[in-house]
Parts: C-alpha cells; sequence; structure tokens
C-alpha cells in the first residue's frame, strides 16, 4: 500500500483550487483528478507501507511543533511527460525545512521508491488536472484554459495529513498545525 504526507490549504485557498481543477472538468477536457476525490494539496512525502498508528502519532507530534505557513500559489505549470497540470506555491526557506524536517521526522518510513519528494529533489506542486489517459489535444485546451483563468492566491497552509493512495484518495488522518499567533 502507498501512502503520501500532504500539506493542506485553507477552505478559501482550497475552494479557488478546486474550481480551476472543476473548470477542466466543466469544459468536459477531463475528470481524472476529480474522480481521484483528493484536495487541493502540496505532496510533502510518499511512503510504501506505514504502521498507521505510529505515522499517525508522529504527524501528531511534528504538527504539533510546527506553525502553519503563509501559502502563495505565483504560477501555474505542467509535468508534461505526464500531462499534469498544477498550481506552484512561491517557495520560501520555512517551507523547504518543514518538508526536510517531516522526512526526518518519519524516516522509519520506506520513501525510497520517491525520490522526487526527497528534500533537495522535490518539486512542489498542487495538481490540477490529471490527463495522462487524455488526449494530448484535451491537455493543450486545459493548460491554455488554466492560463487564462489563473490568478495568484494567497492563503495559509493550516494542515497536515496522512493519505492512503488508493483509487479514489483515502484521508486517513488530518491534523492542525500550530496557529501563526502562537
Amino acid at each position: 500500500m502507498q501512502y503520501a504526507i500532504e500539506l493542506f490549504f485553507d477552505k478559501e485557498m482550497e475552494q479557488e483550487l478546486f474550481d480551476l481543477a472543476q473548470l477542466v472538468a466543466d469544459q468536459k477536457l477531463s475528470t481524472k483528478y476529480l474522480e481521484w476525490k483528493t484536495r487541493p494539496h502540496v505532496t510533502l512525502a510518499c511512503f510504501e507501507d506505514v504502521d498507521e498508528k505510529r505515522c499517525i502519532s508522529l504527524l501528531n507530534d511534528f504538527a504539533q511543533s510546527h506553525r502553519q505557513l503563509p501559502a502563495h500559489i505565483g504560477s501555474v505549470g505542467m509535468f508534461t511527460d505526464t500531462k499534469t497540470i498544477f498550481a506552484s506555491p512561491i517557495m520560501n526557506e520555512s517551507m523547504f525545512r518543514l518538508q526536510r524536517e517531516l522526512h526526518e521526522h518519519l524516516k522509519e518510513f520506506d520513501s525510497s521508491g520517491y525520490v522526487w519528494y526527497h528534500p533537495d529533489r522535490w518539486v512542489p506542486h498542487c495538481g490540477l488536472a490529471l490527463m495522462s489517459e487524455d488526449s494530448d489535444e484535451a491537455f493543450y485546451q486545459a493548460c491554455d484554459l488554466i492560463l487564462r483563468s489563473f490568478m495568484k492566491l494567497n492563503g495559509t497552509f493550516e494542515s497536515i495529513g496522512l493519505v492512503r493512495i488508493s483509487f479514489p484518495v483515502e484521508e486517513i488522518c488530518t491534523v492542525e498545525l500550530g496557529s501563526c499567533d502562537d
């Protein structure tokens, strides 16, 4: 079984990102992202099998010692090899540190098959369309649609969660990060 640790946005920002994904479905270009039934997020780490109870305990400890972070989405991009369209968070040292510290905190779990989520190889992104099964033309149309509809977004990364990567995605545990005002 595969698992991921995901960083979640505040509800308003989450809705704005979801609305961009919904546009692609509304235009009948692709519904795959919506079929996964996942919330807009930035994946911090992926693992093969984890002891769920142990991981939840470690995740709770981690969340208690880390604050919410400002979230700024400044651009959109794509992975052309998988035909994935995504929103790109504007990165800063706090986000890189959060991801590095999470990997250190969860080092007992096997992440070896997911090197693109390891510190120093990570390309933070929030998926908006997963189009590997769709035509090239639909992908190009969706890219154009997202480009024309996108506006910079500002909000907060409020919580962190453990999900089981299944179809659809199963959110196992979500923990609020410490408040920015703590």
